[in-house]
């Protein structure tokens, strides 16, 4: 075995003893980004998570909930995805799982992170314990990369509305450490390769966007009271600091449209082929898949 796959397989054994996993009855792995719960809050990792519909609430315990890309059809690729919810619930089916189904229909990996809700829990936290959630998650995800036969340079990151507000925090300020108790998992950069922001929140919008920012995908409804200004402002920045970005303006859709199967709006029920073939004119996927 190469020096390379030695240290690959030895970061993947160190992840799974730091994190510990389960297996669900769909196939997908839960992963826990640390394996005593999050710190300052272990006392709290094994209350129960609640789910009813299209929501999860009281997350105390984060975690990444894995769809693996087929043998047949791997890219390569990985995405975390940052389902929405204002900070007060998950839209976890639809802005997550289908999301990740979606992913691995075009033989990318999908990673769901489950991140704490400052909004609904504001006597517990504050948008830093999220900021934890999601450094965390994506250099969690790249120590995964060998297990899952994932490039760790082709690893992004979506958001959906408050989601996308998480995705940004981790692709505009990778920089920031944003841990705590550091192990070995915390030496591997936050940085993702791409970004995918679909109707972000303002809090996605950073005082400058650095000129090695990532390549990033863009979309919302002009409809949108709350996030189409937020895309026009990162479309701006971008361009001042020479920051690749595709933008995607539809005229109706409004807010909250997910993956677009419930419009009857041909143009927001088509939005996804158009990031497909931004993942493929950017080298993230193969025409192939």
């Amino acid at each position: 075995m190469s020096p390379h796959k030695k240290n690959i397989a030895l970061l993947t054994l160190v992840t799974l003893l730091l994190t510990g996993y389960t297996v669900s009855a769909q196939d997908s792995v839960v992963i826990h980004l640390w394996k005593n719960g999050a710190p300052g809050f272990e006392n709290k990792k094994d209350e129960p998570e609640q789910a009813k519909d299209w929501w999860v609430k009281n997350i105390h315990n984060p975690s990444v909930t894995i769809y693996p890309a087929s043998k047949e059809n791997n890219s390569g690729t990985a995405i975390l995805i940052c389902p929405g919810g204002g900070f007060q619930n998950l839209v976890f089916n639809s802005e997550g799982v289908e999301v990740a189904k979606y992913f691995n229909s075009i033989g990318i990996t999908a990673f769901i992170l489950k991140y704490r809700l400052f909004r609904r829990d504001s006597v517990l936290y504050n948008p830093s314990h999220v900021k934890q959630d999601v450094f965390r998650a994506m250099r969690l995800v790249k120590s995964l990369a060998g297990q899952y036969a994932v490039d760790s340079n082709k690893i992004g990151v979506m958001g959906f509305s408050a989601g996308g507000e998480v995705a940004g925090w981790v692709s505009y300020h990778f920089t920031d450490k944003n841990y705590v108790n550091p192990d070995a998992i915390d030496q591997l950069s936050s940085k993702p390769a791409f970004q995918v922001l679909i109707y972000p929140g303002p809090l996605v919008v950073p005082d400058s966007v650095a000129f090695n920012s990532p390549s990033t995908f863009l979309l919302a409804a002009n409809d949108d009271v709350c996030c189409s200004e937020p895309v026009v402002k990162l479309l701006q920045m971008h361009r001042q600091s020479k920051v690749p970005v595709e933008v995607h303006i539809y005229a109706k859709g409004n807010h909250a449209f997910n993956m677009g199967k419930r419009s009857t709006l041909l143009s927001i029920k088509a939005w996804p082929a158009r990031m497909k073939e931004w993942l493929i004119d950017n080298g993230w996927l193969s025409i192939k898949n």
